[in-house]
């Protein structure tokens, strides 16, 4: 999970000062979640999915993709039908 937290952060170009004060978690918090010395209670998962706009499931690691929304999921079922036509090609 503290990949995933920190990836998404990083994704954002934020730091965590900034992910703190736009979550309202504090910055230590959000740093030991990261390096796994704590994990985030159900408050804090809600608004670290909220604020990056994925599901809990893909925040704390159960699944690989985020279904979270349909564009997300058209965009995966566009990005598996440009792989198939690719290999058609073979």
């Amino acid at each position: 999970m503290q990949n995933r937290i920190r990836d998404l952060r990083e994704d954002m170009d934020l730091r965590q000062s900034d992910l703190a004060e736009k979550t309202g978690i504090d910055q230590r918090t959000i740093s030991n979640y990261e390096t796994g010395k704590t994990a985030p209670d159900a408050y804090a998962l809600i608004r670290l999915a909220d604020f990056f706009g994925v599901s809990i499931d893909y925040l704390v690691g159960r699944v690989q993709h985020d279904y979270s929304t349909n564009e997300k999921r058209i965009r995966i079922i566009e990005n598996i039908q440009t792989q198939l036509d690719e290999l058609k090609k073979y």
